[in-house]
């Protein structure tokens, strides 16, 4: 995409707001999760872990084991996630070395679960907009892309091999177990959050019909046309109806009204899809 002044302009609320999302991060990791020695799951966890037994820099160790998975996510994700979840790499990386590690919450329940809230809605709001936070996020991110699965639930399934690895190298399996509470509830938050997956069946009944799949079809969405008549006026008009994510119904919902204020939209929520489905990029 060329660069020009609406380009940079669009981009500034995603990029402003994955600052943000680092820096709610941070702030989990070195308020929350560090001063109890919890780990936050993903590469951060094992940036932890490393941290915890051997020594050394959680925030270097954090960018420095990141930098092979975000390689990898260039090649499948494409340009625009991975730039956003590399500021958001880089973002947190900084913002570690400035909030300073604190015991916030003396109670190791309360840490790991406000915790897990705190990382979880930073990462759910990287993804929202466009990014990720790196590590086991991408990965979750290129998993649900091939097989139409929560983000957030692939997270913890990945998380359950980093919190073995912790309860076998402490020999506290309490600790492992409070870490497995903050990543599940930051697994939760993030599906609270990050909402791609979930799919919606929008039936558009519309006098503009042509003009609405004209611009519907530049998003390469498959969309079936119904004619339909009204049981009381007998006014035959065309219906549309397409399947699509939550994230993109705000869209969706623009692009209609935006040609027919006067269309008839009827939005049901789609237990799943048997066939080809083609999903946004992340």
């Amino acid at each position: 995409m060329p660069f020009n002044a609406r380009n940079a302009a669009r981009q500034l609320p995603s990029i402003l707001l994955t600052l943000v999302s680092a820096t709610l991060v941070a702030i989990g990791f070195n308020l929350l999760l560090i001063p109890h020695q919890l780990l936050s799951g993903g590469i951060s966890g094992i940036s932890m872990m490393i941290g915890y037994i051997f020594g050394g820099n959680i925030s270097w160790l954090y960018f420095v084991l990141n930098l092979p998975v975000l390689i990898w996510g260039w090649m499948i994700l494409g340009r625009r996630f991975v730039l956003l979840s590399m500021l958001s790499v880089i973002g947190t990386t900084i913002a570690l070395q400035f909030v300073p590690v604190k015991q916030l919450a003396d109670d190791i329940v309360l840490a790991s679960v406000f915790g897990g809230l705190t990382v979880g809605f930073g990462s759910g709001l990287a993804l929202r907009y466009g990014g990720s936070t790196g590590g086991f996020d991408i990965i979750a991110s290129i998993v649900s892309r091939k097989r139409d699965l929560p983000i957030g639930m692939i997270i913890f399934v990945l998380n359950g091999g980093v919190i073995a690895a912790l309860a076998i190298f402490t020999g506290d399996p309490d600790i492992a177990l409070y870490s497995l509470i903050s990543i599940f509830t930051a697994g939760k938050v993030v599906d609270l959050i990050h909402v791609r997956h979930i799919k919606i069946t929008a039936f558009i009944v519309t006098k503009e019909s042509d003009r609405i799949l004209t611009k519907m079809l530049e998003h390469k969405r498959g969309i079936t046309i119904i004619r339909t008549r009204g049981a009381f006026t007998a006014n035959e008009q065309d219906m549309l109806m397409t399947v699509t994510t939550r994230y993109e119904l705000s869209e969706l919902r623009k692009t209609v009204l935006s040609i027919d204020p006067k269309a008839f939209v009827n939005i049901v929520e789609t237990v799943g899809v048997i066939g080809q489905f083609h999903k946004p990029l992340p």
